[in-house]
């Protein structure tokens, strides 16, 4: 295990090393500063949107009681988590959009509304997942499993 957290350790810092010495090379500095701000942003989105809202579903959850299975917690936290990561991808393409492009074509699409067909995708499918193990895994297998 050890090992395998050094070679995970090692790829990552070459992959950081990589991204730097391309950013300083290839990208103008307005651009960098762009770039700052949108890793501020997904700091921002984290510490006050997302780690909050999950901390959240998993008290409101857990305070159900036994009706609530902690799997069924987890497959929640997961939906949230993938919808907040599209979020984080999908806001600057919005934001672009507001302000206007001077090619039409560069940004065609109706972004909002994707992610909010995203966003219930993503609900749908995880009332789906949440379905089918309740279903499918009797509550005492659940009890001893977890």
């Amino acid at each position: 295990m050890k090992i395998a957290r050094i070679i995970l350790l090692a790829v990552g810092l070459a992959g950081l090393a990589l991204g730097a010495v391309v950013m300083l090379t290839e990208v103008r500095p307005a651009q960098i500063v762009g770039v700052g701000i949108w890793i501020l942003g997904a700091i921002v989105l984290h510490d006050a949107v997302l780690a909050p809202a999950l901390l959240g579903i998993d008290v409101l959850m857990r305070r159900a009681g036994r009706r609530v299975r902690p799997a069924v917690v987890v497959i929640v936290q997961v939906g949230v988590v993938v919808g907040a990561i599209m979020s984080l991808i999908v806001l600057p393409e919005i934001y672009a959009k507001v302000l206007g492009a001077k090619n039409d074509t560069v940004l065609p699409l109706d972004y909002g509304l994707n992610l909010a067909v995203f966003w219930g995708a993503t609900a749908l499918l995880t009332a789906v997942a949440c379905a089918v193990y309740v279903r499918a895994v009797p509550r005492r297998a659940a009890a001893s499993a977890v």
